[in-house]
């Protein structure tokens, strides 16, 4: 039995479909509830599984904690990851959401493991917000780059220029090799966006004209592949 955490915001209504919300390096925040209840809000049945369970005293980290969230996302493994996120999808599928009715979301690390989960599994549709690991693995996944035309889940990556973790040669080397996977994939690239820009609780590195057009556009994109 897997016990992981799991915290859910359902729409008003009957639900269009899930959405696998995954977490930043911090753990999941107040802006990944957030956007847990934007997800709801705009008719979906959201569920972010908390992936630092299995360590002890880390739930939630400050956005200063630089040095917590390293050491936390360093322990992180992706066996382990894989089976947290398949506990989200067993969720919605108890709810009765089939694999194509369901999208996933990520946030900086959660961004990556947001890709991995196309590369390794087929659902309706999902979306990276900066995740790194294009040109090295995290976590024990491969390279983004390396399996990105085995894509099995039509996915849209939202990277900003400035982000200083995330190279935009390496964002248009992935936008190449993604090309040719089997579905549909997209890339937005945003001259003025730094790494985080869609988080509202980080002043430094919000932008909110790239987190309204990225936001709007991942609604789009799970409109048009996500199964009803």
């Amino acid at each position: 039995m897997n016990t992981t955490p799991l915290t859910v915001a359902s729409p008003d209504g009957t639900a269009r479909g899930g959405v696998i919300v995954i977490q930043e390096a911090f753990g999941v925040t107040d802006h990944i509830v957030d956007v847990c209840n934007r997800v709801a809000a705009a008719g979906w049945v959201a569920v972010a599984p908390h992936l630092f369970h299995r360590q002890d005293g880390v739930t939630v980290l400050d956005y200063s904690d630089m040095d917590s969230a390293m050491a936390a996302i360093g322990k992180l493994k992706a066996d382990e990851v894989d089976s947290d996120v398949d506990a989200a999808a067993s969720a919605l599928a108890e709810l009765g959401f089939e694999p194509s009715s369901i999208a996933i979301v990520g946030f900086c690390m959660g961004g990556s493991v947001a890709f991995q989960t196309a590369v390794r599994r087929p659902l309706g549709a999902a979306a990276t917000f900066y995740g790194g690991g294009i040109t090295k693995g995290r976590f024990g996944y491969p390279a983004m780059a390396s399996v990105g035309d085995a894509l099995q889940t039509p996915w849209h990556g939202f990277f900003g220029d400035l982000d200083e973790g995330i190279p935009f040669q390496e964002v248009e080397t992935l936008r190449e090799i993604t090309a040719t996977a089997p579905v549909d994939t997209e890339i937005t690239r945003y001259a003025h966006g730094k790494h985080g820009f869609h988080c509202d609780d980080r002043p430094a590195v919000f932008d909110a004209d790239a987190a309204a057009d990225a936001w709007g556009k991942t609604l789009e994109w799970f409109d048009a592949h996500v199964a009803r």
